[in-house]
């Protein structure tokens, strides 16, 4: 059974994203004093514990929804860029609608230090008839509704919160979300509001995918599509989405997360702090996904912004799916040199683009159709799997002696490369650690041959892989730990990670070989276009 869902709604900017956050105890939804920040249902799980401490810990599906009536208050029609938004007010109501009428509660909220406006008298009776969001239906009762009065921060205002009673709604909950005065009183009037709805835990999920891509890529077109309704704002205007939306859904016996990110542009074009905001949330976003899907417009040249967002993918170590997305609008069409574009040579001309993306896989699709969407889907799933793969210590290091076996040895300036030690000392991404005399004789070009021939042999040969090269230490914990190529760099060791002590042994596993002829990659300094 689902959990129980909360709906926050109200005007713009009376507080409903920062209630959010508090009850789920991060920064969830985007927070800002721009009417409109909030566009989409922006959904987290909240865990409630009992008032005395003794009764069974509760959960609920708390859900954020946009300001009702943002592009019309006042006659006006903005946004950030002072762009004419008014025509996404009837969608962002309709996700309001969409809340409401999923809910088993609904918490309006109300800013107690500007009082009751004609808006809130308009959303009050909406909620009293019930007449915000579709019908019920199927006998459903009608949805509760309790009133949050918020910016309740500090005693002198509760005569304030009282106030707002006169709208129908009972003596309303108060809460100051900013220094979290009367959250206690708030959080346990909640726990027993939702205590005679179902509240079976959620499962776990099984795979969080990251959905990242430029503005109108077509990132929450495939989101809705994942969730058999329209569950984020798809518009052509670019910058629709702002936070980013968690969508749950079932695949065969999994349970998957996708997540809907903001669409990213040049830091140069940037208008306002809710972009800045919106990027710490894509890169938080590529930090707890599993996976991401890289959504690329194929109807368009890969720009900075593309090389951008390769870049990030990279420096986070996420496996990434590269997914040509309106694949539908080119294949076939008659390319540069009076041929049909197929798959071949649209790929070909992005490994010209994105090397540093060399090792991810692509997937071609219409997320407008639905074309491929399952198997980039199962891609993800498999990418998942490989990325959690771990290689046996003695398998490792019988890999990288035969490799300097059937190179031959090698010195530099008199000092011969020698290696120890390997092992895998993490997964999330694959960390290979070699345990080395000398570091400095390790060359990017060297390592770079290394990370071509793990990638051919070795298991997990289409996700991020990191390689640590580690001067031997003879006291514990004293050894230095140094990156491999810049595009690889080193994320910090998980706990638990394999620990190697070799000063009771001078002779190393095998020695090195001669890197002059090894083949190479491009590095970071070369990732980006000029």
């Amino acid at each position: 059974m689902p959990l129980p869902r909360v709906a926050i709604v109200g005007r713009p900017n009376v507080g409903k994203s920062s209630l959010v956050n508090l009850l789920a105890r991060e920064k969830v939804s985007i927070v800002d004093d721009m009417p409109g920040v909030t566009r989409d249902r922006v959904s987290v799980i909240v865990k409630l514990e009992s008032p005395d401490g003794e009764g069974p810990e509760r959960e609920a599906e708390v859900i954020d929804t946009g300001g009702f009536g943002v592009y019309v208050a006042d006659g006006q029609r903005y946004d950030d860029a002072g762009r004419d938004l008014a025509q996404l007010t009837e969608q962002i109501e309709w996700q309001i609608g969409q809340a409401v009428a999923t809910a088993d509660l609904v918490l309006f909220a109300i800013d107690a230090q500007v009082g009751i406006t004609p808006r809130d008298e308009e959303i009050a009776k909406m909620l009293r008839e019930q007449k915000l969001g579709r019908e019920r239906g199927g006998g459903k009762k009608p949805v509760p509704v309790v009133m949050v009065a918020t910016k309740i921060d500090g005693p002198k205002w509760e005569a304030h919160g009282y106030e707002l009673a006169g709208l129908g709604f009972g003596v309303p909950l108060m809460i100051g979300s900013l220094n979290n005065y009367m959250r206690r009183d708030l959080l346990d009037r909640l726990y027993d509001l939702i205590k005679d709805f179902d509240n079976t835990p959620e499962l776990p999920t099984d795979l969080k995918i990251a959905i990242v891509g430029k503005r109108n890529s077509g990132k929450s077109t495939l989101i809705n599509h994942l969730a058999g309704e329209p569950r984020v704002i798809v518009s052509e205007i670019a910058g629709t989405t702002r936070d980013a939306i968690d969508v749950r859904f079932q695949y065969h016996d999994k349970s998957i997360t996708a997540i809907d990110t903001a669409g990213l542009r040049k830091k140069s074009s940037f208008s306002g702090r809710v972009e800045w905001f919106a990027l710490d949330r894509l890169e938080r976003s590529l930090r707890r996904a599993h996976v991401a899907l890289f959504m690329v417009d194929a109807t368009e040249r890969l720009s900075h912004v593309d090389n951008q967002l390769a870049h990030m993918i990279i420096e986070q170590g996420t496996p990434v799916v590269i997914v040509i997305n309106k694949w539908d609008l080119v294949e076939g069409t008659i390319g540069r040199k009076g041929k049909p574009i197929g798959a071949a040579d649209y790929e070909e001309y992005l490994r010209t683009k994105l090397k540093g993306l060399s090792f991810a896989p692509v997937a071609f699709m219409s997320a407008t159709k639905g074309t491929n969407v399952r198997q980039v889907i199962e891609l993800a799933g498999e990418l998942a799997e490989q990325s959690r793969i771990r290689v046996g210590t003695g398998e490792l290091n019988r890999f990288f002696e035969r490799l300097v076996h059937e190179r031959g040895p090698s010195s530099k300036l008199g000092s011969v490369a020698k290696i120890y030690y390997v092992a895998q000392t993490r997964t999330l991404p694959p960390t290979i650690t070699l345990v080395v005399n000398k570091p400095d004789l390790f060359s990017p070009m060297y390592q770079r041959f290394l990370m071509n021939r793990i990638r051919e042999e070795l298991p997990y040969g289409e996700v991020p892989i990191r390689l640590r090269i580690k001067a031997r230490s003879r006291k514990p914990g004293k050894a230095k730990s140094y990156d491999t190529q810049p595009d690889e760099r080193m994320m910090p060791a998980a706990q638990g990670a394999i620990e190697i002590d070799l000063a009771t042994d001078d002779t190393p596993l095998f020695t090195d070989m001669d890197w002059a002829d090894a083949p190479s990659e491009m590095g970071a300094d070369e990732f980006f276009d000029d």
